[in-house]
């Protein structure tokens, strides 16, 4: 139907979702990370020099959030000067580009909903890489979607369901950041909404021609999970379905603690909720309640 998909970061939790998810869009190319290595942006050119893809959808990230405060030039090279890149090929090839940044551009202020349009103002290196990543790719005048998310998890990679749940089996109590609002959202279901997104624009080209109906689709959105929890409030509920799934566990119990009181490298956004109503408007997709995903992903575990 597409053409040619070049996929990057094809082993991680979204990339992994995308590469099932997309399949029945077109020839996937998913080189890993030692074929194409972001932070080389010469290689990357001519991959996709070599590949001519009519689109380019780009997981991949440095996404090491405290480490990123000591490697900052790492992190700019993968989260901004290869997204760079990805624009100005795909603007001389005529592909799309379908990119994913962060709740983390924003400096977390407030309880309302960000909205695409409100002030940026990241508050650690990796929000920043991420920020100019995206300013880069809109400068480069390609036609490009990004979709900032939050809290990604899913059954596999290194996630905080994953990590609570085996550290809820080997110790008795649990500290967890309880003033941090934002929405779990699932691997998976960016993965359905990536696919529901190349599909509208598809379809829009068939009609009006391709780059019109890139241009007509180009911006930002958001795209996280439905409600709003806290860290722990996340914690609880993943430990709480635990328990009815294995009564026989010995599962520990959750302190609720403040940001002030859990030390990091990287400051967190205390306000991480995005409103994702330009995403349901635009390309009629809701993203899945927290909860609801929450119990998929857990019977996959």
């Amino acid at each position: 139907m597409s053409g040619r998909i070049l996929l990057t970061g094809v082993t991680g939790q979204v990339g992994s979702e995308l590469v099932r998810m997309l399949a029945h869009l077109g020839e996937i190319i998913a080189p890993g990370r030692v074929e194409l290595d972001l932070a080389n942006t010469a290689s990357l050119r001519e991959r996709i020099r070599a590949v001519r893809p009519r689109w380019i959808v780009n997981p991949a990230a440095y996404t090491a959030v405290d480490k990123a405060e000591s490697e900052p030039e790492l992190a700019y090279a993968i989260n901004t000067k290869a997204v760079q890149a990805i624009g100005e090929e795909a603007r001389e090839i005529g592909a799309g580009v379908i990119h994913f940044s962060t709740d983390y551009v924003f400096a977390g202020t407030g309880t309302a909903p960000y909205v695409e349009t409100d002030t940026t103002g990241p508050v650690s290196v990796y929000g920043a890489s991420k920020l100019a990543g995206e300013q880069e790719l809109a400068a480069t005048d390609a036609g490009y979607m990004i979709f900032r998310t939050s809290w990604v998890y899913g059954s596999t990679g290194k996630n905080f369901l994953r990590t609570i749940l085996k550290a809820a089996r080997e110790r008795d109590r649990l500290r967890v950041v309880a003033d941090q609002h934002g929405a779990p959202t699932w691997s998976r279901d960016l993965a359905r909404m990536t696919a529901r997104v190349i599909e509208r624009v598809e379809n829009q080209a068939a009609q009006k021609g391709w780059d019109k109906a890139l241009r007509e689709f180009s911006g930002i959105y958001h795209a996280a999970g439905t409600g709003e929890t806290t860290w722990l409030g996340f914690a609880e509920e993943a430990i709480r379905r635990e328990r009815k799934r294995d009564s026989e566990a010995k599962l520990a119990e959750l302190d609720a603690i403040s940001t002030a009181e859990y030390s990091t490298p990287a400051k967190r956004p205390a306000n991480s909720r995005l409103n994702c109503e330009k995403l349901a408007e635009r390309f009629g997709w809701k993203m899945m309640d927290w909860r609801d995903s929450l119990g998929e992903v857990m019977k996959e575990l």
